[in-house]
């Protein structure tokens, strides 16, 4: 199949991470040029050393999900704006509800909820005014089948997927749709510690015996931002294998 793109320039949030370089590669094959936004140079300088194979073919910017006044300082450095938005960005805490602090709890919702509806906020301005837009949130499985400990997180992610759907809802008259995609385990980051640390109960439970790949998020990701995909929209789409399927 032959993928068809309306647009050229791709923001990718949470740009240091495996699967946004996993990605940006993949875009790159499409002839389409990645930005990769990160918190700090200590990610941007990740980010330079994992495409270190694709030199020039892609650029790097910075947003900190804790500081409101990298939202304009970004969007305003993209000349003509993004053309498409994938979000990964994602802070991290694990604790059991009883056992969390009240502190942390506010400044994670802050950085990870508000933060993200403000940053919509600008996409969907400047996108606006191109007349189109296509934004991919990679949410997650444990959105609707966490363990224990990951409360919190997946509030956040509930709490995302309901302003991306939204945005498809409002906007997608408009040309600016948004998908949602929850995948399972996938051999990257926390969730190759994790996989590493209770291998023998993870693996009964996978209907393909074993995790996502890099790569695999990376095709779909992909597909979901072309115009093959357009009638996807406001709406979540899981692939975890059928993980979640069953019991």
């Amino acid at each position: 199949m032959k993928l068809r793109f309306s647009g050229h320039l791709v923001l990718i949030l949470g740009g240091s991470c495996e699967l946004a370089g996993k990605l940006a590669e993949r875009l790159v094959v499409e002839e389409l040029r990645p930005i990769l936004a990160c918190r700090d140079e200590r990610g941007v300088q990740r980010a330079f050393s994992s495409l270190s194979a694709i030199p020039g073919r892609f650029d790097t910017a910075r947003i900190d999900f804790a500081d409101r006044r990298t939202i304009s300082s970004l969007f305003g450095g993209i000349e003509g704006g993004p053309d498409f938005l994938v979000d990964f960005a994602q802070g991290h805490m694990e604790t059991l509800i009883g056992a969390s602090d009240p502190e942390l709890v506010q400044r994670y919702f802050a950085e990870n909820v508000s933060f993200r509806a403000e940053m919509l906020r600008t996409a969907c301005r400047v996108m606006l005014r191109k007349k189109r837009g296509r934004l991919v949130f990679i949410s997650s499985a444990a959105a609707s089948r966490p363990n224990a400990g990951q409360g919190f997180y997946a509030a956040s992610k509930l709490a995302s997927e309901a302003l991306y759907r939204n945005v498809g809802l409002e906007l997608g008259s408009r040309g600016i749709t948004s998908v949602i995609l929850r995948p399972g385990y996938v051999d990257a980051g926390r969730g190759r510690k994790y996989m590493r640390s209770h291998a023998e109960s993870f693996i009964g439970r996978m209907p393909f015996g074993r995790a996502l790949s890099c790569e695999e998020v990376a095709d779909a990701v992909t597909f979901l931002l072309s115009d093959n995909a357009r009638f996807f929209n406001a709406t979540a789409i899981t692939m975890d294998g059928g993980l979640t399927a069953g019991k």
